[in-house]
């Protein structure tokens, strides 16, 4: 396969250019993908694929458009570079539309992040086979009550992005991913659950190893045995870190400058305003070593930052794109996003809840009478107004310690009170993926049951 390089990208923006464009901005991808997934110790599906691409973005005085293709081959770059402009110049003006200032770009030598190993690279198919094995396995050996398995599975992401554009932007970077999942099943009387458990990382010594995965994997399928409703209540809510992670992203669909533009936020004109209790800090952070939300420019050029959202409590920044930015009058916040097609969105990069002091042992140790959520189902918020509604499950809590599993109950809330209502954070952030929360005791949701 012809590796996509930056003298190419440089081309494809000056064609552009000499056919009438006002700026172009080009950005690829060369990706390589591999999983495998086993049951019950046997390979049950192997494939590895590799694809490429690149996507122009053309601007004609103050109108846009993309194409993207697959074929790099040059008749198909001339059809691209054609389709893009005659489309930008039948589309409609937006004054907001246009590339970042060059001045704002990066600049020299991109920071090594650490998102490329080699280690992942040299993975033998035979050893990623022995790791999604070796995760069952422990979690099949971990309980006689582990009767099955849904299997599990191991994956690797290489992949590289380059882009050019007619600002000055040159850059390009290389990232690798491999992770683990497994779903064991649980079975005691008539009840049967499962569990799900895995990690991912971008450096192969980071990732958590087989059995351990395996064996959390089982104890979470062992936990919601004999799970049953309670009656409905309002009590305090343990968010588990695992599911904790959702309310910020929930808190990220509200401080994103594409719902902020269309006025789809509770928190628009909400900067420098208390948004939450005191020692509640929010942060995007695009620059952390070997993170998967890390990457040294976004999807525009800017060079990727740290962002404190909510400072003890305030509302510091929104995120934002350079559109989005210029709509809103404020500063990109260097989260664009971008695939190959279509303008840039934004998006976060490592995002996440600032640990607290409290181990989450001792948070439920708090809790006299509430309920431990390891779940949540569906989807039931209303970013404008903040009201929250979920389908749940986990473990009730009786004078702190964890009794029973429940299922098949409801919570429910305003996102404003439950953000004022933050009385515990825990100890315990850890990244599985882009946003990453510590567990978190809220003082009252209402819980819907019988």
């Amino acid at each position: 396969m012809q590796t996509i390089t930056q003298d190419l990208l440089t081309d494809i923006v000056a064609r552009a250019l000499k056919r009438g464009a006002t700026d172009a901005e080009v950005i690829a991808s060369e990706t390589t993908d591999f999983s495998v997934e086993v049951r019950l110790g046997q390979v049950d599906k192997l494939q590895e694929a590799a694809s490429r691409g690149l996507g122009l973005r053309v601007l004609f005085e103050g109108r846009q458009a993309s194409c993207s293709t697959s074929d790099v081959s040059a008749a198909a770059i001339d059809a691209l570079i054609n389709d893009a402009v005659e489309m930008a110049q039948l589309t409609s003006i937006d004054e907001a539309a246009a590339l970042i200032g060059k001045d704002e770009l990066a600049q020299g030598t991109l920071p090594d992040l650490g998102l490329y190993d080699e280690a992942i690279v040299n993975l033998p198919t035979e050893r990623k086979i022995e790791m999604a094995k070796a995760a069952e396995a422990a979690a099949l050996a971990r309980d006689p009550r582990i009767v099955n398995s849904e299997g599990a599975s191991c994956s690797t992401v290489i992949g590289r992005v380059v882009m050019a554009a007619s600002n000055g932007f040159a850059g390009e970077y290389a990232s690798t991913r491999c992770g683990i999942m497994v779903q064991p099943i649980a079975k005691e009387g008539d009840a049967m659950q499962v569990g799900s458990w895995g990690d991912f990382a971008r450096v192969l010594n980071r990732l958590d190893s087989p059995e351990l995965l395996g064996q959390v994997a089982a104890d979470r399928a062992l936990r919601k045995l004999n799970a049953r409703k309670v009656p409905t209540q309002e009590v305090p809510i343990v968010f588990d870190a695992e599911v904790a992670d959702s309310l910020l992203g929930e808190f990220f669909s509200t401080i994103s400058g594409d719902a902020l533009i269309r006025r789809a936020s509770l928190f628009v004109g909400k900067l420098g305003e208390e948004i939450a209790v005191s020692n509640l800090t929010i942060i995007d952070d695009g620059t952390l070593a070997g993170a998967l939300g890390s990457r040294p420019f976004d999807g525009e050029g800017l060079a990727t930052r740290r962002t404190v959202v909510v400072e003890n409590g305030v509302l510091k920044s929104y995120l934002l794109n350079g559109y989005t930015a210029r709509k809103l009058n404020l500063k990109s916040t260097a989260n664009a996003a971008r695939g190959l097609a279509g303008a840039p969105s934004v998006g976060t990069g490592n995002f996440f809840i600032r640990p607290g002091v409290h181990t989450p042992a001792e948070i439920i140790a708090s809790v006299k009478n509430g309920f431990f959520v390891t779940e949540l189902i569906g989807f039931g918020f209303n970013p404008v107004n903040g009201d929250y509604s979920r389908g749940a499950a986990g473990l009730w809590i009786e004078n702190g310690k964890l009794t029973h599993a429940v299922e098949e109950v409801t919570i429910a809330g305003n996102f404003r009170d439950m953000l004022k209502g933050i009385e515990m954070i825990g100890n315990d952030l850890r990244f599985r993926g882009k946003i990453a929360a510590p567990t978190l005791k809220v003082n009252k949701m209402v819980v819907s049951g019988e």
